[in-house]
């Protein structure tokens, strides 16, 4: 052998191997439809609950004259439960889509204004308790951080999470919306 061939043959075990490109595009491809095979169950997943909760009645409308605004918020509409169990998130008849939010609490009930999604409007008379909470199906905040409303709904008790852009309005909604239930249940 010459040395030149010798060089040859020492420069080729020290190169790289060739990139095999075909592997590299059918791996790829096959990420690609495994991420959209789980986005699909995903999206048939939430589909098949709101089919579940079939149960659940139409959302009240607004009425035509609901009357003075006692308090009004601007924030985040997070979604609602079933009460009492966080994590069971309701999805029938847009209940389970975050949103921003306009609240309204008037003598007739509150009123939920949501851009982009379905708004609803829960009679005072149907109305249980307000507090603060720290979480509801998929939002976890710090203690207190979340507004929670719980409200009859047909034969369900529902749990709403609301996030106020000034969090310090958190606690005057609690305590004017158990004042307000409370009288409601005393005259009944």
């Amino acid at each position: 052998m010459t040395p030149l061939h010798l060089t040859y043959q020492a420069a080729a075990k020290q190169s790289a191997e060739v990139t095999d490109w075909a592997a590299r595009v059918g791996w790829l491809v096959g990420l690609l439809l495994f991420v959209a095979l789980v986005y699909w169950l995903m999206r048939e997943g939430w589909k098949w609950r709101g089919t579940l909760q079939g149960d659940v009645p139409e959302l009240f409308t607004s009425p035509d004259e609901p009357g003075e605004a006692k308090l009004t918020m601007s924030g985040r509409y997070h979604g609602s439960t079933t009460a009492g169990q966080w994590l069971d998130r309701i999805v029938a008849h847009g209940l389970g889509t975050r949103s921003r939010v306009e609240l309204t609490l008037t003598d007739t009930g509150l009123d939920v204004v949501r851009p982009g999604a379905s708004d609803f409007f829960v009679p005072l008379a149907q109305l249980r308790e307000a507090r603060l909470d720290k979480g509801i199906a998929g939002k976890v905040l710090t203690e207190g951080g979340l507004l929670v409303v719980t409200w009859q709904h047909g034969e369900r008790l529902i749990d709403s999470g609301f996030r106020s852009d000034h969090a310090a309005e958190h606690t005057e909604w609690v305590e004017t919306l158990n004042h307000m239930i409370n009288k409601t249940e005393g005259a009944r």
